[in-house]
């Protein structure tokens, strides 16, 4: 009997490898998407696209649709693909025997999602990580007054709402609640992993070859054993089962400090083989999840843009135009070509929604299924 796997969304490329590795595992994949048309819709390696409501519209009304779609497919597994991974963790109770969702239990999963929950985390862990204080505190005042610092919501992806302050500078006044970091000076690199049980199954370290704003649209896989084993130890310490990634900055002695955590994927994904990483979800006791040979990858039409911008509005045009012309994109494959051909129709609402606000691309990808608050 042909298993059934529900992916939680399908406009971004991360999905899409989910997809395409299931798919070539032998199972036949849903895809559960709040747009009507998405990246995914466009693959053969998709029986089924199923729109549902997002978050942003309620969240339990969200978390009822997923589920009436893993009880009416059949399902056996759900994997959260992006920021959505908040709201999923919650799915559990409401599924049938039987049927799992890859990742941990709402509130490990909501705790590492809190950028000030992360640090002490990290602190107990006896891991290196910044200082960081709430905004608004004596504390972090005192911080800020001699120390550079980074500003930025305790709930956000994509840099959305981060400002770096020089020391002595004002502190803002905000909302919403914000946390006070002292700032690292050093290299800014990115990791992907998937664990189970503690256990490391496979973890890619990379770095943005190319920005879009605060997001990276290339990106360049590198072998950083110190990093490495900084995820190993926090993977471990926190007995992790599932995506988990982290964010940090090597500073001038050589050691990283994390800075953030993303308890689901991010981009490193796309550096492992698809069907490993899905033989991986499916049975944590298969071979560990390979690299794929390529050592740089693009999203080709958000790299396309920012060459164009570089050649009218000033910056390194050659370089972009040669990385453009050079570099595989994530989602080229010659026997499933449509997510890539179609991508400027099917990503139309984003585009849209990028355009209106004036701001990339990446941060407007996620909006309506972000978690942003501490409600349930």
């Amino acid at each position: 009997m042909t298993r059934t796997v529900v992916l939680t969304l399908g406009r971004l490329p991360k999905a899409l490898d989910l997809a395409r590795g299931f798919a070539s595992a032998g199972w036949r994949v849903v895809v559960a998407e709040p747009f009507a048309r998405h990246l995914c819709g466009s693959s053969r390696d998709v029986a089924r696209s199923i729109r549902i409501p997002p978050p942003s519209q309620g969240k339990r009304a969200y978390l009822d649709a997923l589920a009436k779609v893993v009880r009416d497919e059949s399902a056996e597994l759900v994997v959260p693909v992006s920021e959505e991974t908040m709201h999923v963790a919650h799915l559990p109770p409401l599924l049938p025997p039987g049927a799992r969702v890859a990742t941990m239990p709402p509130d490990r999963v909501l705790a590492l999602h809190h950028k000030g929950s992360f640090v002490d985390a990290g602190l107990a862990y006896g891991l290196t990580v910044p200082e960081s204080l709430p905004l608004g505190t004596p504390e972090a005042a005192g911080l800020a007054s001699h120390s550079a610092v980074v500003v930025k919501p305790v709930h956000s992806c994509s840099g959305r709402g981060v400002r770096i302050l020089a020391a002595g500078d004002a502190l803002p006044v905000e909302a919403d609640p914000h946390l006070v970091q002292r700032f690292v000076r050093g290299a800014e690199f990115s990791t992907c992993s998937l664990a189970h049980q503690g256990r490391v199954l496979g973890t890619t370290v990379y770095r943005g070859a190319q920005m879009s704003g605060s997001v990276a649209v290339s990106f360049e896989r590198v072998d950083h054993p110190a990093i490495e084993s900084w995820a190993a130890r926090f993977i471990a310490a926190s007995h992790w089962s599932g995506f988990i990634s982290f964010d940090l900055i090597v500073d001038d002695a050589g050691t990283p400090w994390g800075i953030e955590c993303n308890p689901r994927t991010t981009s490193g994904l796309h550096f492992f083989e698809p069907a490993d990483i899905a033989r991986s979800l499916a049975d944590p006791t298969a071979p560990p999840p390979r690299h794929r040979p390529e050592r740089t990858l693009q999203q080709f039409w958000s790299c396309l843009t920012e060459t164009q911008l570089s050649l009218f509005k000033g910056g390194p045009f050659r370089a972009n135009l040669k990385r453009l012309l050079t570099t595989r994109d994530v989602c080229w494959q010659a026997r499933d070509p449509w997510p890539l051909l179609a991508m400027p129709y099917t990503a139309w609402p984003i585009i849209r929604d990028a355009a209106k606000k004036g701001v990339p691309f990446g941060e407007v990808a996620t909006l309506d299924v972000g978690w942003y608050d501490g409600a349930t």
